[in-house]
């Protein structure tokens, strides 16, 4: 999934001035905050407004994203901004803003959401329309219980890094023609965490996550279509430092049926007449998703025509109705016929006024062949 534009996120043009991107991440965070909105992506919101301000706050951060956008390899940013302390109130929140100075640089060692997890599930065309309830299992990083995530081994604690002194990255100086150049890098002594474990943990060597399957119980919604995905918030990956867990994505495979073809929350199927009943009518039986029903064919009915059962379709996914199933007759033509069904046809043509073919001195195709030679 794309990110926003850092600018559109916050709501302000490309040259607003450090002052207008204050004033409107601190009124948009005041909104979006977790612990003052409870909608489901308020979370979410917060943590991008975050992203946003860390970089458009930051001069030399902002000036590579104009640059670069998000493909920028220098700007490196996934999370929030570092208020010091996690999001643990309003306090840390405004201390960037209260606090007469610019905001720190985040902290290798806050809290980080888990990566996100993908699964794919086949179901049967019958079950997407229905819905079901059905268990999978999934491999995925989970907090190690032995350590609690610290990587250490239990009693021990991890230690600050002594190369880059728990910041997580390292000054490298270079002597150019042009001067002097500091590039920053993450550290190799750390890997970018800030931390030294001299005594690791047994159960995850260091790690803080272990490798586990684990069964989910998911609910198919009825009307899922072939290609749509369902979330399942929290079911992903282990967070980073204590951080929350990332979600886990179901993306429904629905495979097709023999009999029905679906478009939107509509099924369409084809059923077969003889060329008696369409032209003096019957009732014929026509399967549906909700069982059999009686459709009344009317004589004279042509070869495509298409008849619609309402309500016979697929219940929409979102709870809006459920759509009509619609039936398009073929006329089957005999291919075998006996001397008495064919001396009744040739009967009936004559009736109709129209002789058989063969029986013309000159066939509608000859006449067909002919014009095409321009005779």
């Amino acid at each position: 999934m794309s990110k926003r534009d850092y600018y559109e996120v916050l709501g302000v043009g490309k040259g607003a001035s450090k002052d207008e991107i204050r004033k409107a991440y601190r009124k948009l965070s005041k909104k979006y905050h977790p612990d003052i909105n409870k909608e489901p992506d308020a979370d979410e919101k917060f943590k991008e407004l975050s992203e946003a301000y860390e970089t458009l706050s930051d001069d030399q951060k902002r000036a590579h994203y104009d640059q670069f956008g998000h493909t920028d390899p220098n700007q490196g940013f996934g999370g929030g901004a570092d208020f010091g302390g996690g999001f643990g109130g309003f306090e840390d929140i405004f201390n960037s803003f209260f606090g007469g100075g610019a905001a720190r640089r985040r902290d290798p060692n806050a809290p980080r959401q888990g990566a996100d997890l993908q699964y794919t599930m086949t179901v049967s065309f019958e079950e997407a329309a229905f819905g079901k309830e059905t268990d999978i299992e999934i491999p995925r990083d989970e907090t190690c219980d032995t350590c609690q995530g610290s990587g250490a081994k239990p009693g021990t604690s991890p230690d600050t890094c002594g190369h880059c002194h728990g910041t997580g990255q390292l000054n490298v100086e270079q002597n150019t023609p042009f001067g002097r150049i500091v590039n920053r890098r993450v550290c190799t002594y750390c890997n970018g965490t800030g931390k030294e474990i001299k005594h690791k943990c047994s159960t995850c060597g260091g790690e803080g996550k272990v490798r586990k399957r684990r069964k989910i119980h998911v609910k198919i919604p009825a009307g899922i279509d072939d290609g749509q995905q369902l979330r399942m918030a929290g079911q992903g990956e282990a967070g980073i430092n204590g951080g929350p867990p990332g979600d886990l994505y179901v993306v429904f495979h629905v495979r097709p049926h023999e009999f029905f073809e679906r478009d939107g929350d509509d099924v369409y199927c084809e059923m077969p007449l003889t060329f008696v009943q369409a032209s003096l009518g019957d009732e014929i039986e026509v399967p549906t998703l909700h069982g059999k029903v009686k459709l009344k064919v009317p004589s004279g009915t042509q070869s495509g025509t298409k008849f619609r059962l309402r309500g016979k379709g697929i219940p929409n996914v979102r709870g809006y109705g459920t759509g009509d199933q619609h039936v398009i007759v073929r006329i089957i033509t005999p291919t075998k016929l006996t001397d008495k069904q064919k001396q009744l046809l040739r009967e009936f043509a004559e009736i109709s006024g129209k002789a058989p073919l063969g029986e013309h001195e000159e066939s509608f195709f000859s006449k067909v062949k002919r014009a095409f030679k321009g005779d």
